[in-house]
């Protein structure tokens, strides 16, 4: 596949998912950018945006096995990964799937539940496996997970454990949409209360498994030159020595910030990387994975203030 047909594709994605979902133009392209990248991505926002709509558009319109997992403060992490039950005709253990074995989980409200049962995902973003009483199985090759959370702030949520958060490619923040944005949604789901169901917009997929992994080989081989490398290297080692960060994003977020820049290089319709796709992804690629020091709280910062300070200091290549 080559870049033309990868712009062709994401342009159709776009259009179907524009029939359901008013504006949210650049979580879109995240959503694709994470899809290229056989990545994950957190959405994050307030109740209310979209964030669930978006995600259940964005899997009817790709031909993948789907599931969902509504998270709640009693939700255990075998009603995650599945169990092993007892068949008594059988007098033997066999597995119980759980709503893991999917090709695109969508993890609703991933923060209203206790971290035990958010790490129970670990081993499956990472290694796209999991391991139920000693064995372990795997999982589909295009498995994804688009996860949804509200503000830390609101109450009866919990903070996602770091090494979690490491696991998603990027976290997105849904805002609210412009005023204009809000007229065309009351015209478009105002004659409803409950989840729009995606049949009545006749919502059609635009491409499967086979033709996601074509384009995804097309992406990993995108030219990324050394000044480039040098580049992405520099702005995430800067976040370890920044002093408003008490810890820095890792070797890992490097790596995820160049397939993420090829991915959305491929979106553009380049066959190579600059400096632009890199500043572009930068804030996404890295907002989950900076902690912020004591004293920069005390000062006012952010976390996002940290990282525009690090893109203006680190010089880009010309």
């Amino acid at each position: 596949m080559d870049i033309a047909a990868i712009n062709q594709l994401a342009r159709q994605l776009e259009a179907q998912i524009a029939q359901v979902v008013v504006g949210q133009h650049a979580v879109v392209e995240s959503l694709l950018v994470a899809l290229l990248s056989e990545g994950h991505i957190l959405l994050e926002g307030p109740p209310g945006t979209a964030k669930t709509l978006l995600a259940r558009t964005f899997a009817a319109t790709l031909r993948l096995s789907f599931n969902r997992i509504q998270f709640t403060p009693d939700l255990m992490p075998g009603d995650v990964l599945g169990t092993n039950l007892f068949n008594f005709q059988t007098s033997e253990f066999t597995l119980t799937k759980g709503p893991v074995f999917t090709d695109f989980l969508l993890a609703d409200e991933i923060n209203r539940t206790p971290p035990k049962t958010q790490s129970a995902l670990l081993q499956a973003m990472q290694e796209r496996s999991v391991t139920i009483d000693g064995r372990t199985y795997p999982l589909s090759g295009g498995f994804m997970v688009v996860a949804t959370q509200n503000p830390i702030e609101q109450e009866g949520t919990y903070p996602l454990p770091e090494a979690q958060l490491d696991r998603f490619l990027m976290k997105v923040v849904v805002p609210f949409p412009s005023r204009s944005e809000e007229q065309r949604i009351v015209k478009l789901h105002g004659n409803r209360t409950a989840m729009p169901k995606l049949d009545d917009f006749g919502v059609e997929a635009a491409a499967d498994l086979a033709r996601v992994a074509e384009a995804r080989a097309a992406v990993a081989q995108l030219a990324v030159s050394d000044e480039v490398v040098d580049y992405i290297v520099d702005l995430v080692r800067a976040t370890r020595d920044h002093p408003s960060l008490l810890h820095g994003a890792s070797p890992r977020a490097a790596s995820m910030l160049a397939t993420a820049s090829r991915a959305l290089a491929a979106l553009r319709g380049r066959a190579f990387v600059i400096p632009d796709d890199v500043k572009a992804l930068f804030m996404p690629t890295m907002q989950h994975r900076i902690i912020l020091a004591p004293g920069a709280e005390v000062e006012g910062l952010s976390g996002q203030m940290v990282l525009d300070q690090i893109l203006a200091q680190v010089p880009a290549p010309r």
